[in-house]
């Protein structure tokens, strides 16, 4: 069975997690080791309670998150939070943490498997943070009902709720944006108008971009910012599986939102 020294060698390669800006929360990489081999791998959006609890119920040697156990910032272990550490060292659990290197990655992203959940083909990048393209955008000649029923239906899947900026019936969607969990906001608005994009996929956003988009004639669908980030884990376990022979279980605890 693989160390877990090999899992995050071939992780952080395979993410370019010393390459990629990212949030100072996000930590990206081991946020906390084990002392054994890996021998199963949980996967789930968020470290909290119910994911370790979940990892621990089968059994796994590391918890592999998006969002990761100093998500919240610097805070003490008091209280849930000593809870949590203690069952992760006590039944000997290593976990790991990526966040936006994992949002852009090509083939395992979030944003790449969302484009291709919904049918659509990028071309190029989208939502920069430090000039570095998180998101993907492309053309399309697709009816833009076909997008949104696509997009509801992962939100649904995570028992998330859909939302879309009012649209006709007969719109088509030309040119689309991607930008999975929180990525409706001002600087994301402002850079589709530069781009001519008339679709913004998203995972939520805040009230104003709904209605900033719709004075631009732009549609956003917000399809839910747990649903459009369950794709890269549960991708990301599936290859540590095949590549080392181990198994992996994705942890679904959605949020609602």
């Amino acid at each position: 069975m693989p160390a877990l020294g090999d899992i995050s060698r071939f992780l952080d390669t395979t993410l370019r997690i010393a390459e990629i800006p990212d949030y100072p929360g996000a930590v990206n990489g081991v946020q906390l080791e084990n002392t054994g081999d890996i021998q199963r791998v949980a996967t789930a959006v968020d470290f909290s309670s119910d994911t370790i609890d979940g990892a621990i119920a089968n059994r796994a040697d590391l918890l592999l998150v998006h969002h990761g156990m100093f998500w919240g910032g610097v805070q003490p272990f008091t209280g849930y939070r000593r809870q949590r550490l203690w069952s992760l060292i006590t039944h000997d659990v290593a976990v790991y943490s990526a966040h936006l290197p994992l949002d852009m990655h090509p083939d395992l992203g979030n944003n790449a498997l969302l484009a291709h959940r919904l049918g659509l083909t990028p071309t190029a990048g989208f939502a920069k943070y430090h000039n570095v393209e998180i998101g993907l955008s492309g053309a399309s000649d697709t009816p833009t009902r076909d997008i949104a029923a696509r997009a509801r239906a992962l939100a649904e899947e995570f028992r998330g709720s859909f939302v879309a900026t009012p649209f006709s019936e007969d719109r088509t969607t030309r040119r689309w944006g991607i930008c999975s969990g929180a990525g409706a906001d001002s600087s994301t608005i402002q850079e589709a108008v530069a781009r001519g994009l008339d679709t913004l996929i998203v995972g939520e956003g805040p009230h104003h971009t709904a209605v900033t988009a719709r004075e631009l004639g732009i549609v956003i669908l917000y399809a839910g910012h747990y649903a459009t980030e369950t794709l890269g884990v549960r991708a990301l376990g599936d290859t540590l599986a095949r590549e080392y022979g181990i198994q992996a279980t994705f942890i679904d605890v959605p949020s609602g939102l």
